[in-house]
């Protein structure tokens, strides 16, 4: 895990590494453990290192060929590099160090760059400047567990792992109006987006290459198809599912510092936990506990940690022990709404003293199917392949007459899936937090697109309601909050979060199952919940889904009500034109008699937060006189 960050093109050398140490300043928490900058006449890259691999000199970055013509700064982690570098040594390859970096360098050199994105197994975000070929690449991981987003200019490209190091750099300054109206809406901005005009986001799974100007991109993987009919049984299923799921946590113990994992009570990291087990793994798992808390997870994690063995160490975390709204927006570069991102920056702050790896569980419900919307939208599909064409104009046509309240409210759902497939869904979900939103909007929201066009139903995206909805939120919400959640909190306290879940191998296998194999006889994550009740015990594999929750909604009531409604009175959105004050102060009052807020208005807080801790930042930069203009997205071919 490191910061990441480069300028290329035409170039003053000087002028560009006085920017590039600007911006790896701007990525010091990211990498607390060494910084470099290397320049040709064409390109200067900037690295800040976390070291977690061959924790000496040898593993420092920008990392350079012999004779310089290639240079690379990586951010990630690369579990085979090992089995890499023997295969490069057997080609004639010389390495200097034991680092996944240097595995990057060779193997561009021998077999390019599409076969070595083919050949790595991890999570990763680099680019390479290739000298001799005035080339740049920048390459994302397959599942866009971390982040990079470039910007280009007349003659000229800069990338980095955030977005406020281009800033610090001064390539950035206005805020994209359709992005700020997304994160009212959404809370995260997503990946087709970014917080600041001009700045684009590396797709997962995506190569950009920059040559003389000219900008292409292209996609180098996706996940299989899911298949319609089961190759293996059920009971197949589960036993291979346990091989891929003790295949990468071996994987992932690999590192030269300590690692930890995390443990709550639920299914997917009790597996993890119960895998290191199995692998003999000198590994402390950490819960933390929230005392009086409905979400609090304490006796069900402590129960597992005792019935596997393991050193387990409890975190208790109180009302006053959560961060500050100032911690969110410091950690984030984005503006970044997800409550629970609070919970997750108390963790890192507290592992980070005596681990630098951490194993975490993202990504089980995504692939497994853990969530309640994939069994109502499973539900769905098969309620739209048998509905007649009759039926579903019927009730189009007569939907509004049926009561939204209760449990008629949830079948009015399930049969508009039917009838609509995935536009229904994201009408159906979107609805509420538009209609507080313009509540009080200004007039840039108002003018903006914030309220975006609806996608026209279809009978036939009834039958595809859960597949498109799967492969929608891969692209949305799971990379733009779910890995960011991650990233930047781990990040934000010098620690590598890695999920044996998001290991391709795993992740093509959970894709490829049918869905009514990942969701047996109507059981959310059936699969995983089979391989707990096998290895853990029954109790493990009945658990509901808790998540860690922070009650924001009813802070913004109480304890940080003064703070929000002094905000709100002299607020630079409001002066901005992005949203009304008195309206917003207006829907506060109300909230503060009900003793609950709704999103919108959390979201607004942690807007108006992290535009003040911008503005203080990064006024001082100025750009560099070659980028005097930003790349139009048409442009990428």
């Amino acid at each position: 895990m490191c910061g990441i960050a480069g300028i290329v093109g035409d170039i003053d050398r000087k002028a560009a590494e006085r920017v590039m140490s600007e911006m790896v300043y701007g990525l010091a928490r990211r990498g607390p453990d060494g910084e470099g900058i290397e320049s040709w006449d064409e390109a200067v890259l900037g690295h800040r290192r976390l070291a977690i691999f061959d924790l000496t000199e040898a593993g420092r970055q920008p990392m350079l060929s012999a004779d310089r013509s290639v240079g690379v700064v990586f951010n990630g982690a690369i579990y085979n590099y090992r089995d890499l570098q023997k295969e490069l040594i057997a080609c004639g390859s010389v390495f200097n160090s034991n680092t996944d970096t240097e595995v990057l360098i060779h193997g561009y050199r021998e077999w390019g760059i599409e076969t070595l994105i083919s050949k790595l197994r991890g999570m990763f975000a680099f680019g390479i400047w290739d000298d001799r070929r005035r080339t740049l690449y920048l390459v994302r991981d397959r599942l866009g567990v971390k982040p990079l987003v470039f910007v280009v200019g007349n003659k000229t490209i800069a990338f980095a792992s955030t977005v406020r190091a281009l800033r610090t750099g001064g390539y950035l300054a206005d805020l994209d109006a359709s992005a700020v109206a997304e994160f009212l809406e959404l809370g995260f901005v997503t990946d087709a987006r970014s917080i600041y005009r001009g700045a684009i986001k590396v797709p997962a799974a995506s190569i950009i290459e920059w040559s003389n100007g000219v900008v292409k991109k292209r996609e180098y993987w996706r996940p299989p198809v899911t298949t319609e009919s089961a190759i293996l049984s059920f009971n197949e299923a589960v036993e291979e599912a346990e091989r891929l799921l003790l295949d990468s946590v071996r994987a992932r113990l690999n590192a030269d510092v300590p690692v930890g994992m995390l443990l709550s009570g639920g299914i997917d990291s009790s597996l993890i936990c119960w895998a290191v087990t199995q692998l003999g793994g000198n590994v402390t798992a950490y819960t933390i506990g929230t005392p009086g808390d409905p979400w609090d997870e304490t006796e069900a994690a402590t129960t597992t940690g005792r019935s596997l063995g393991i050193r387990h160490c409890i975190l208790k975390m109180f009302d006053e022990d959560i961060p500050e709204i100032e911690e969110l927006v410091s950690a984030y570069a984005e503006p970044f709404g997800c409550a629970s991102a609070l919970g997750m920056l108390r963790v890192s702050r507290a592992v980070a003293s005596s681990a630098k790896v951490l194993l975490t569980g993202e990504g089980g419900d995504d692939a497994f199917l853990g969530y309640l919307r994939h069994r109502h939208l499973w539900l769905a599909s098969k309620l739209s392949q048998i509905l007649p064409s009759s039926v579903k104009k019927g009730w189009l046509a007569s939907r509004s007459a049926c009561p939204q309240l209760g449990p008629l409210r949830r079948v009015a759902a399930l049969f508009d899936y039917a009838t609509g497939g995935l536009p229904a869904y994201l009408d159906y979900s979107r609805g509420l937090s538009l209609h507080n939103v313009s509540g009080f909007a200004g007039d840039r929201l108002l003018n903006s697109s914030f309220d975006r066009a609806r996608i026209p139903w279809s009978f036939e995206a009834g039958p595809r309601a859960l597949a498109d909805f799967i492969e929608y939120e891969r692209h949305t919400r799971f990379v733009g909050e779910y890995m960011m959640k991650v990233d930047g909190a781990t990040m934000h306290y010098g620690l590598e979060a890695r999920s044996p879940f998001l290991d391709q191998a795993f992740w093509e296998f959970a894709c490829s199952l049918p869905f009514d194999l990942r969701l047996h006889r109507g059981r959310l994550k059936a699969i995983l919940r089979e391989l707990a009740r096998r290895r853990i015990g029954r109790e493990v594999s009945k658990r509901r889904k808790k998540g860690f929750g922070v009650p924001v909604q009813r802070w913004i009531t109480g304890r940080w009500r003064t703070q929000v409604e002094s905000m709100l009175h002299e607020s630079i959105l409001a002066e901005e034109g992005w949203i009304d004050s008195c309206s917003a102060v207006a829907q506060l009052n109300l909230a503060a008699r009900m003793g609950w807020a709704p999103d919108q208005l959390w979201y607004v807080f942690v807007l108006e937060s992290w535009l003040r801790y911008e503005k203080l930042g990064t006024n001082s930069n100025r750009h560099l006189s070659t980028t005097d203009g930003v790349m139009d997205s048409q442009t990428i071919n």
